[in-house]
Formats: C-alpha cells, sequence, structure tokens
C-alpha cells in the first residue's frame, strides 16, 4: 500500500500528513444537503431507511444522487454553492512548503470533489467514491471495490487511509465533521485532531479532547503556529 495515499506528484517520506474530510470541511455546505434542499423528494425515504439500519451510508446516497434530474449547469450551481475555503490553494501550498502532503478521504463523490479542487488549483490526493452524471441518469456514484481502502458502508474506508497514513510518517492530523469521521478521528492524537459539527459535539460528548475550527485553512494555520512556519 506504499503509494495509496500519493499521486506522483506530491512528496514522498513527508513530514506530516493532513488527512481531511471534505463536504463539510474543506466546504462550508455538504453536497448531500444541498442536492436535498434542491429535490426533498429524492431524499426523505432512503435516508430514513440508512438511519434505521436497511441500508448503507453508501446506499442511501447512491440512490439520492441517482434521483437527480436536471442539467450540468445545474450541478455545476450546487458545487459552487458548496463553498469551498477561498484560502484553500494558500493553505495547501503552505503545507507543501513545510514537507507535508494533503489527503482528502470522503464518503462522498469525486465527480464533484476533483471538479472543486482543479477550479480552485488544487491538486491533492483524493480518495472518494468514483461517480458520473449524465442530465436522464443523475449522478451514478459507484463503490471502489478494487481499492486496498474500500468500505462497504461507506465507499472509502477512512480509518484505513489514516492508518496508512501513521505508516508513512510519525505526524498525522485529520479534519473532519461529521459521523464518518469520528473513528478514524480518534486513531491521532488530541493536538492532530481537529473538529468542527457533529464531530466537534460528539467528541465533547464522549470525553475526547479536539481543536475546533470552521474553516479548513484554520487547521492549517494552527499547524503553522505549532510548528513555527513562516507566513
Amino acid at each position: 500500500m506504499s503509494d495509496l495515499l500519493f499521486r506522483k506528484d506530491i512528496k514522498r517520506d513527508p513530514a506530516g500528513i493532513l488527512v481531511s474530510d471534505f463536504d463539510g470541511t474543506i466546504t462550508r455546505l455538504d453536497f448531500y444537503d444541498l442536492v436535498c434542499q434542491a429535490y426533498p423528494q429524492i431524499a426523505a425515504s432512503y435516508w430514513q431507511d440508512y438511519e434505521s439500519g436497511k441500508i448503507t451510508h453508501f446506499e442511501a446516497l447512491k440512490n439520492i444522487f441517482a434521483g437527480i434530474r436536471a442539467p450540468e449547469s445545474s450541478m455545476l450551481e450546487i458545487i459552487r454553492k458548496m463553498d469551498i475555503d477561498p484560502a484553500l490553494a494558500q493553505a495547501v501550498r503552505m503545507l507543501e512548503r513545510n514537507g507535508w502532503s494533503v489527503v482528502v478521504a470522503s464518503a462522498g463523490c469525486a465527480w464533484y470533489i476533483n471538479r472543486l479542487l482543479e477550479a480552485n488549483g488544487v491538486n491533492i490526493a483524493v480518495h472518494a467514491n468514483p461517480g458520473i452524471f449524465s442530465p436522464d441518469g443523475g449522478l451514478k456514484m459507484q463503490l471502489p471495490p478494487e481499492s486496498p481502502l474500500f468500505s462497504r458502508e461507506l465507499g472509502v474506508n477512512k480509518v484505513a487511509v489514516v492508518r496508512e497514513a501513521l505508516r508513512r510518517s510519525a505526524d498525522v492530523a485529520f479534519a473532519g465533521d461529521g459521523r464518518p469521521d469520528l473513528a478514524p478521528a480518534l486513531l491521532v492524537p488530541p493536538r492532530r485532531r481537529f473538529a468542527k459539527s457533529w464531530l466537534a459535539k460528539k467528541l465533547h460528548e464522549i470525553g475526547e479532547e479536539f481543536r475546533p475550527f470552521e474553516r479548513w485553512s484554520e487547521v492549517v494555520e494552527m499547524l503553522r503556529v505549532d510548528e513555527g512556519w513562516s507566513v
């Protein structure tokens, strides 16, 4: 698994690795939430089935996304509304200048993640569920069963991503906001555990320390201060 976390243009043997969720973490809003707002008739029953244990998290998202019927321009507008951190590219450059790598681990779909990153001039490793969009077929998200980082529940096993990061570097941080982020967050030390929204509330509830943030670039700023990096 030695190269799973890195694209060829990203430094090997990094000084540190920041593993990050995407929706609601690097962006302010989730693609899922925006789809549910735009197409409320699609979402309700599938999410209830997930919460009752009848289907997996991946199956719920897959079914909801597949029900979209809209032109691609409407999907691109939803992506824009996710409100990606405007300081993302600058923050990533800061990490890379200081020998760190960034890895996205997401239970969402690479279709919109890669578009947002590319539009913001960011080239980082992404582990997310593959998918394609068509106006008549919606966003068809697929499981990546061939990946050693595969999870039947989420598609991408975030715990496996963090464990591989820990194998590659002695200094690993994790940033997240939702339910799938709890287990991977607990694998890193509290000073390297960054949380917001549901994840922050849950960590507080179970008595686990963490560092709160609102915008993803705040995580990088805290790392910069910790390590004494120049601006």
